[in-house]
């Protein structure tokens, strides 16, 4: 039986929700007078339901797709404005005893060479990164409790923290790893991280226990339920995702944003991020021998059809993605993206050498940080490394109710500007702080308050003197 807020997995992720759902939008799709009532509940930017999503997402009206395309491009603004965050994976050990048939550090791969990191590696990864100009991080980690239990992730998390070279210094560590206990997270709250990350690969149940043969993860109703246990363990901003080309799209689609739902009808807090990878190649992966893989344009309108049901969350897509599809989803809801990323173990501070690759999955997008950044500003975006609303303790349903209520710009568009008036003064190259001087230019004169405004400038003048981290 379908319960939003029951705690139990197969009851908020119901199986028969799921396939009447499908039944649901298949019927829809071509239905233009309900496509124009769901579209014009979402123009009220208060989100929609998971059956009212997948009409849209099914939806073959080449006229209405336009509109949800634009709609989504509408709310992104509306809610993020031309703010993209920047981020970077730090992968702290691949050492994994899940058997994971779709991650080459699944534990019967023998050809793979298994690392972890010392915490003074770490030190030097978080060095070399603080030196692109990163200032928030997403750890990662097989699980091994022999190799990496919690210990070793919180000492790995003071660790971060506490590097401050030259100007640099890590302002949010995200954390994604395995399904964990209460107490656990609780240790992780602790530990001050940011996000809690974990994606659910799939949603549907027989499929996942597939998927993962052997290894704790194979218990689907624990890896499931892992957000209401770090719920209760105090974090309150958590993340999201799926990885697309396991299973139906559409049967995913429509659990993801059924699990946002039973967050939101559970804690009042949906959702800090959704995250939409698609599976990629990696040592012993073939992504071909998986049939479920989406193209690029099912792929945007997923995204779109995200955006538009789920207003208020933060969007990611890393460097998975190559150049051009990250720029065709940056309009259409995405709202932080990966830069200058390695997906191996020590990857930043000393390249690998060929017969030494620890990556989980092939980079589509092998740019620099300050590539990237030049390319945004380029498409007209402002680059942001805020991390204003943690420092300040604005998360989870403080958070909420002020992106819920479209007033996070009054917080997020002055942080932005400073934090790449930053950036643009410690780290970036010459045409980039050429383009970049003349976007904060431009940025400042949107700021509508005057008082605010005369803020801004007073702060960039104190970062240009030497200042750093100062916030809203």
């Amino acid at each position: 039986m379908y319960n939003p807020k029951s705690q139990k997995a197969e009851e908020f992720i119901s199986d028969e929700e799921i396939k009447k759902t499908i039944a649901f939008a298949k019927e829809n799709q071509n239905n233009i007078p309900i496509i124009k009532q769901i579209l014009e509940k979402a123009k009220e930017k208060k989100g929609l339901s998971h059956s009212e999503a997948a009409v849209l997402l099914l939806c073959n009206d080449k006229e209405k797709n336009n509109e949800i395309f634009n709609l989504a491009k509408q709310i992104k603004e509306d809610f993020y404005g031309n703010r993209i965050v920047l981020f970077a994976p730090l992968y702290l050990s691949n050492y994994c005893i899940n058997g994971c048939t779709y991650c080459p550090y699944h534990a019967k791969n023998k050809h793979i060479p298994r690392k972890k990191m010392t915490q003074n590696e770490i030190k030097n990864e978080v060095i070399a990164l603080q030196d692109m100009g990163h200032k928030r991080l997403a750890i990662e980690s097989g699980e091994d409790p022999v190799n990496n239990p919690i210990e070793y992730i919180l000492e790995s998390i003071d660790t971060i923290y506490s590097i401050k070279h030259k100007n640099g210094a890590i302002r949010r560590v995200n954390v994604n790893i395995a399904a964990t206990t209460v107490e656990n997270y609780k240790k992780l709250h602790e530990a001050k991280i940011g996000t809690y990350i974990l994606f659910q690969e799939t949603y549907k149940k027989d499929s996942y226990e597939k998927l993962h043969p052997t290894g704790p993860k194979h218990n689907y109703n624990y890896h499931t339920e892992a957000m209401d246990r770090a719920m209760q363990g105090g974090i309150d901003d958590v993340g999201i995702g799926v990885l697309f080309g396991l299973e139906n799209y559409i049967y995913e689609f429509i659990a993801l944003l059924m699990h946002a739902e039973h967050l939101e009808a559970l804690f009042g807090v949906g959702p800090h991020t959704i995250s939409v990878p698609r599976i990629r190649r990696a040592d012993d992966i073939d992504p071909d021998t998986f049939s479920n893989a989406i193209d690029d344009e099912t792929f945007k309108k997923i995204v779109a059809v995200i955006r538009i049901a789920v207003p208020y969350t933060g969007m990611i897509i890393s460097t998975r993605e190559n150049k051009e599809c990250r720029k065709d989803l940056l309009d259409l809801g995405i709202s932080q993206i990966s830069g200058g990323s390695k997906t191996s173990v020590g990857g930043y501070y000393k390249p690998e050498k060929e017969d030494e690759d620890s990556s989980q999955f092939e980079v589509n997008d092998n740019r620099t940080l300050d590539e990237v950044i030049r390319w945004l500003m380029e498409l007209n975006y402002l680059p942001s490394f805020c991390t204003a609303c943690y420092g300040s303790h604005r998360t989870g349903e403080r958070f909420m109710s002020i992106c819920k209520d479209q007033q996070i710009h009054n917080f997020c568009h002055p942080n932005a500007i400073m934090t790449l008036k930053e950036y643009l003064l410690d780290y970036a190259s010459t045409p980039t702080q050429e383009i970049g001087e003349k976007l904060l230019l431009q940025e400042i004169h949107k700021i509508r308050d005057d008082k605010t405004k005369q803020a801004v400038i007073n702060n960039l003048q104190l970062i240009k003197n030497g200042i750093r981290d100062i916030k809203f």
